[in-house]
């Protein structure tokens, strides 16, 4: 787009002149909606990185993490797991079936990840299904992260399985803990 633009503008080609109107005129359109679609792409690109910023600046709330969209939260979430030395796959998508992100560390043992970015408490038929997906994967561990709590009931049923259960406050004291470490 800007090598057109320099081309049309500033060399200015002889041939241009020769277009009918009405091609000028759409050649003209399409440059400035070309152009407008490029200076909004940046903005918003400007924006992400400048929140992604303020969020790892300052002392993160479980309000700042459901603010996130569910990819958003799914990214900060894969950053902490990579911060305390899992490589991270993010699967999170339609039709992912439960795995939001895959994780490998030393001894090519596997887990899963299913990030909950919810308000109400988490009840035992979503631990349920989180172990019926970990059995389906092979992996040997899941986790579930939320914004949310965790019913006491949900928290028995996962009490002698391979399962880590991260609420809201968790996170966040883990989110804390982690600010001086360097993302690899």
């Amino acid at each position: 787009l800007l090598g057109w633009l320099i081309y049309h503008h500033i060399v200015r080609p002889a041939w241009i002149t020769t277009l009918p109107p009405l091609i000028a005129e759409l050649l003209t359109l399409v440059e400035s909606a070309a152009l407008l679609t490029a200076v909004i792409i940046f903005a918003i690109v400007m924006w992400r990185a400048q929140n992604k910023k303020r969020l790892a600046a300052h002392a993160v709330t479980t309000d700042d993490l459901y603010a996130l969209s569910p990819v958003a939260f799914e990214r900060y979430v894969a950053g902490l797991f990579r911060k305390k030395g899992y490589k991270v796959k993010v699967r999170g998508r339609s039709g992912d079936h439960g795995v939001d992100l895959e994780l490998e560390r030393a001894g090519n043992r596997r887990a899963i990840v299913q990030c909950k970015r919810y308000r109400n408490a988490i009840g035992p038929d979503i631990v349920r299904e989180l172990f019926g997906t970990m059995i389906h994967e092979g992996v040997h561990h899941a986790f579930l992260v939320t914004t949310a709590d965790i019913s006491p009931a949900a928290r028995e049923w996962a009490a002698d399985k391979p399962m880590t259960l991260i609420d809201g406050i968790m996170l966040v004291r883990i989110a804390e803990s982690l600010k001086s470490t360097k993302t690899t």
